[in-house]
């Protein structure tokens, strides 16, 4: 496929010196940038369509347990008498 673009100039320049600083010619280099970019951004969607699954996920029995060990540990593992997540405060602020 053949693509034309309408660079500005300080682009243009930028892009040629670019490109002769790594050897290659302006098309070759413009080609390099467009892939790894495109290949970044089809990471980054991976990467954020994973998170989304987890978060989407259902908590199963031992991220629960997990969860409340956690919870208990750091209210038990404190200097002061207060807890850190009090009971009632469950489904409100944590």
């Amino acid at each position: 496929m053949t693509l034309t673009l309408n660079l500005t100039p300080e682009i243009e320049q930028y892009l040629t010196q670019k490109a002769t600083e790594e050897g290659l010619s302006l098309e070759a280099y413009a080609l390099k940038l467009l892939t790894t970019i495109i290949l970044e951004q089809k990471k980054q969607t991976k990467l954020v369509n994973l998170l989304q699954s987890w978060i989407d996920e259902e908590e199963d029995q031992e991220q629960q347990e997990t969860g409340q060990y956690l919870i208990q540990a750091l209210d038990e593992d404190r200097l002061s008498d207060r807890s850190l997540f009090p009971s009632q405060l469950k489904g409100i602020t944590w």
